[in-house]
Formats: structure tokens, sequence, C-alpha cells
């Protein structure tokens, strides 16, 4: 496969059938910027698609949630987006953006590719954590005729902590991040969440540790900045005129010790907070609380994992595919 500015896609490095192609980007003041598509076909011909979004700190590597939608005749793709994961040059700051629009552009080539290049006319639009944010906003400005629908698992709507916390703290994150946009931002990061997810600690899956570390990235000002303005303008309602399925596990909580609570929990963010911003997507939005997820619920544990995907196959069939399509 050869994309039209005959960059070749070339096996990814999750292995066959995966492919990647690299998305050449305008320059910022680190030099190069590049996104990578991911691709994995359905095992027939489909004009129906997703597009997956990561989270911070994450990249895409989650290999059974694309089986399940290529099992249902969807291609899967995923974006990593600039600085992320495959994209990450050694020349630039993990992570860093200081305004969310940055990554419209790597969406809109993501989306042309998808839709113009390769044909597909029903695309599900997914995003994980901060993914949810970040897809959210460019759905909202694009309105691509081809969004069908959009899965958004544990979005990160609001700043963790309580309300007091928010009004005092955004400003100054406002202001630091204008005026200084490189200062770190302190936080204590225990590495409990991706210790649970990987199989070299107590975990089941594999990934890559420089591009998913166990002590996270750093945050700096600018970044947290764009962040927060993300989340007043999603708070003043965004209008996503298909179905959005949002996601989250029943609870959270902060755990001093490596124990059962990890890995049951979202022990990232608020979830009260996911449940009270959801219908900020728009008007058609289903929310559902996994017991027992993690952050992450499609990398929960067996039981809750297949509750997740119990719950997006319902709303899929209620909202987006029904049976009855079939018989048209």
């Amino acid at each position: 496969m050869t994309t039209e500015a005959g960059r070749e896609a070339v096996t990814d490095v999750l292995g066959e059938p995966y492919v990647a192609e690299t998305l050449e980007l305008p320059p910022d003041d680190e030099g190069e910027v590049v996104a990578t598509l991911v691709h994995r076909s359905a095992a027939a011909t489909s004009t129906k698609a997703v597009l997956h979004v990561h989270g911070f700190a994450d990249y895409f590597f989650q290999t059974g949630y694309a089986e399940w939608w290529t099992e249902r005749g969807y291609d899967f793709y995923a974006l990593d987006l600039r600085k992320y994961g495959r994209s990450l040059g050694p020349h630039q700051t993990p992570t860093y953006v200081t305004d969310l629009a940055e990554y419209d552009a790597e969406l809109d080539e993501a989306w042309r590719r998808i839709t113009e290049r390769d044909g597909h006319t029903e695309v599900v639009l997914s995003a994980h954590s901060t993914g949810g944010l970040v897809t959210g906003l460019w759905a909202d400005r694009r309105r691509p005729a081809q969004l069908v629908g959009a899965v958004m698992n544990s979005p990160w709507l609001d700043l963790q902590g309580s309300t007091l916390r928010r009004v005092v703290t955004t400003p100054i994150i406002k202001q630091l991040g204008a005026r200084q946009p490189r200062r770190e931002i302190k936080r204590h990061v225990t590495g409990f969440y991706t210790r649970s997810l990987h199989r070299d600690h107590e975990g089941e899956w594999d990934f890559d540790l420089l591009w998913k570390p166990i002590e996270s990235f750093t945050v700096y000002a600018g970044w947290l900045r764009a962040v927060r303005e993300g989340h007043a303008r999603l708070h003043r309602g965004l209008a996503l005129s298909c179905p959005v399925l949002v996601l989250s596990s029943g609870r959270s909580a902060l755990p001093e010790e490596m124990g059962e609570e990890v890995h049951g929990t979202d022990i990232v963010l608020d979830v009260e907070q996911i449940r009270r911003w959801a219908t900020a997507y728009g008007p058609h939005v289903t929310y559902v609380a996994v017991d027992g997820a993690r952050h992450d619920v499609v990398l929960s544990r067996e039981e809750p994992r297949a509750r997740a995907y119990a719950a997006v196959d319902t709303w899929m069939r209620a909202w987006v595919d029904p049976p009855s399509r079939s018989l048209l």
C-alpha cells in the first residue's frame, strides 16, 4: 500500500495485519511534526470504519479492541497524535501542545484518508480519556458528514477534585500557561495504573513502556492551560448530532497501595465528573458505568471488560447499526 504522498504504509510495530503510515504535518518550534495512522482491515470489503484516538501518556496498542470492531465488519484505524507513541521524535517534548486545535491537522488528514481515499461512508469516532476531549471538540468544529456515532471511553471532561479546587486553580493554570508554558506542573504519580496493566508487573497487556511509561510524562503549564480551555468549551455545550456512548468505571478511587482497588476502579479520573458532563457532547448521549472497570474500560479484567463490550454492542445495535438495516 502506498499513500498519495508516496510514503509507503508498512507493517506496524504490532505486526501483521496491522499497517502504519506517517502523516506529515507542518513543523512547529521543535522542528518536524508527524502523526501516525494505524490500520487493520475487516475480513470483507467494508464502507464502515472506526477511528480511535488515545489519551494522555498513551498510544494505540489495544489490539483486542480493534479485533472486536473488525469482527463486526468495521475497518479499524487508530491515530497516534503528534508527540505520542509512534509519532514521538527524539527532538520533541512528549505530549506537548499549547492548543488542542493543533490536533485538527492530523484528525483532518486521517479523516480524509479514511473517507475520501479509502471510501468509507459511515465512520464511528472512538476515543479514550484526553482523546475524548480532543475528538469531541474537533467533531464539533468540523461536523463531518460521515460521522455516524462516537464511543468515548472514560473521557476527560473536567479537572479532578472539588469545585473549590477547580475555581481556585484554573485562573492560576491559565496565567502560568500563557506566561510560562514550559513550566512543569508538579504532581504525584504512583505508577499504579500502568503497573496494573503491563504484563511485566500486575497486568496482562504488552505495550512499550517508553511510549506509555509507568511514571507517565511531565505535565506542562501550557498543555494544561489548553486542556482547561477545552474543558470550558465543552462545558458550554457541543452539538454532535450523532449518537454518543460515554463509558466509565463504576467509581473512582485514590489507593495508597497496589491492591484490588487499583484493578477495579478508575484511579486516574473522577467518574462523577465524567457522568456530570457526558451530556455536554450533544442531544443523543448514552452513559454507561461499568462496575469493576479500570480507567481504560477495554483494558479491564475479563468480566468488566466483557460487560463494557456488551454495552458497546447494545448501543451500536440500538443507535448506529441496527439489525433492521440488513433488511433494507
